[in-house]
């Protein structure tokens, strides 16, 4: 198992880094947040004042772009050009500006060829949009978490609330996860769509264990 490759697609929402990060713990594997390396591409977007729709200059801007992860304390780090960002990628404003940048080519080819390298090296958990069809395509197990809008927005609202970064309304939230979902769906490069042989996780009346424990058992009765 020290060697496996799991790929956990599906929407914002859904569940897949909470659940993907305790899967990793458990078989003793590395996990990647593959959405928070876009995070950190949004971030030095929206610091540099470029717009989050201008495909060229922000192919530019990736040339002298430095994204790489590290781990330590137990936890999963992300550098933007040497500075750790993992704190300040994770507000709405952010959130919704990968949703735009993970659209353009630029972006996807250099991530999605850092992600590749890091699976090389070790058996990892990935968790994102493309994982199973484009980042690791033959991956040991594939699975497509999905959630309805409400459920996803709910989670996202307690969770928001519980960090002290509540800023918008429920309503606003779930207006937010639509309109990404219409995003990510319908990009031209690497849609969010199920890949072939994933397996289909409804996670909308589960709690975080039965989640968990159904990616679990999936795993367990895939990996040989």
């Amino acid at each position: 198992m020290k060697n496996i490759r799991i790929a956990i697609d599906g929407p914002s929402g859904a569940g897949k880094s909470t659940i993907a990060r305790h899967i990793a713990g458990t078989l003793g594997i590395l996990y990647l947040d593959t959405g928070a390396m876009y995070r950190a591409v949004a971030l030095k977007v929206l610091r540099s004042g470029i717009s989050l729709a201008d495909a060229a200059a922000i192919a530019r801007m990736m040339k002298d772009t430095r994204i790489d992860v590290e781990y330590r304390d137990d936890s999963q780090h992300i550098l933007l050009d040497g500075e750790d960002v993992s704190g300040e990628i994770r507000s709405n404003e952010v959130s919704m500006g990968a949703s735009a940048v993970s659209a353009h080519l630029a972006v996807r080819e250099r991530l999605v060829s850092l992600q590749q390298d890091i699976a090389r090296r070790s058996g990892v958990v990935m968790d994102g949009r493309d994982i199973g069809t484009k980042v690791l395509p033959n991956a040991d197990v594939k699975i497509f978490l999905v959630a309805s809008p409400e459920v996803r927005a709910q989670r996202r609202f307690l969770e928001l609330q519980e960090k002290g970064l509540l800023d918008k309304t429920y309503e606003a939230l779930l207006e937010e996860i639509r309109v990404r979902d219409r995003n990510d769906s319908s990009r031209t490069h690497s849609p969010l769509l199920q890949a072939e042989d994933a397996v289909l996780l409804d996670t909308t009346g589960f709690s975080l264990k039965e989640a968990t424990d159904a990616v679990m058992a999936l795993i367990e009765a895939r990996k040989d």
